[in-house]
């Protein structure tokens, strides 16, 4: 995996933050969602790296980065706060404009960023996501079945460490099959890798990100609502996805955003790993214009 990427840790924002680079070219940060790691770009990342400078980090809580105490106000795992450590960390680089893709987590962390981070970001691509806050105001049963876990993971510490914790493993293996529409791309090797770093620390700090969703990131969503994503921004879906069932992605992107374009992959919820070719080429091809 990541052939002639680099891996390092960086400290930023008082956390060490794990990633692997390579490449060369323009900078593009790919930021990762739950319940994995960076190693959700092993297959895209290279590809990438022919025209690009890579970056793809473990956001903290996640993989083998930091993952902090959190506060009652959960501001630890607040996406402004995960967002400006990925920021700071292309700073440290040395990168002060970059490209932006976020999956899942990872694009809710991009979201904030293109808000808070606006002069930094030349593009950003979020994929298979809405944002929180319209999540939230439009529960019905339909979600509460697909998405259960939103509610379950912001109960109460320690409610849903302690049941996960009693078998991680079958956790981490039900959702990534039952969220994926192809359980092809899932290879026992890289199950294993993201069970690795599905510690207890990880657990509690994946749970608290959900925390921080469900409280203060609407907190944050409500007070900037009036500032809309001024970069280019595509909205990639997965097809056989729970958010092509729910919602009309480009048509709620629009609420939020200036200029958007998009469309759906032919795969389940991870479009980098189910679909890659497909996904690159999308990105690729929104990059480029």
């Amino acid at each position: 995996m990541f052939k002639n990427f680099k891996q390092d840790i960086i400290e930023v924002n008082g956390v060490n933050i794990n990633y692997k680079i390579g490449g060369k070219g323009e900078p593009l940060l790919l930021l990762h969602g739950y319940p994995q790691s960076h190693v959700l770009w092993r297959k895209i990342a290279p590809l990438f790296a022919e025209n690009y400078t890579v970056i793809c980090s473990d956001l903290r809580g996640y993989g083998d980065s930091d993952k902090p105490q959190s506060d009652k106000k959960h501001l630890t795992y607040s996406k402004k706060t995960m967002g400006l450590d990925q920021n700071e960390l292309m700073k440290k680089l040395g990168f002060n404009e970059y490209f932006l893709v976020g999956h899942d987590r990872g694009g809710r962390v991009a979201h904030r960023m293109a808000i808070d981070f606006k002069e930094n970001i030349k593009k950003i691509s979020v994929l298979d996501i809405v944002p929180t806050s319209h999540v939230f105001k439009n529960t019905n049963a339909i979600l509460a079945k697909r998405y259960y876990h939103w509610f379950f993971l912001i109960q109460s510490y320690p409610h849903p460490e302690t049941m996960i914790g009693n078998d991680p493993e079958y956790f981490i293996r039900s959702k990534l099959q039952m969220w994926g529409a192809n359980n092809e791309y899932l290879t026992e090797e890289i199950i294993q890798e993201y069970l690795r770093c599905f510690t207890v620390d990880t657990i509690h700090a994946s749970c608290e990100d959900y925390r921080a969703g469900a409280s203060i990131d609407l907190v944050h969503h409500e007070e900037d609502f009036d500032k809309k994503i001024s970069c280019p921004l595509q909205v990639l879906w997965g097809s056989k996805a729970f958010v092509e069932e729910l919602y009309d992605p480009i048509k709620v992107w629009k609420e939020w955003a200036l200029n958007v374009e998009g469309q759906s992959i032919d795969c389940g919820h991870f479009l980098p790993e189910e679909s890659p070719i497909e996904t690159y080429n999308a990105i690729i091809n929104f990059f480029k214009k």
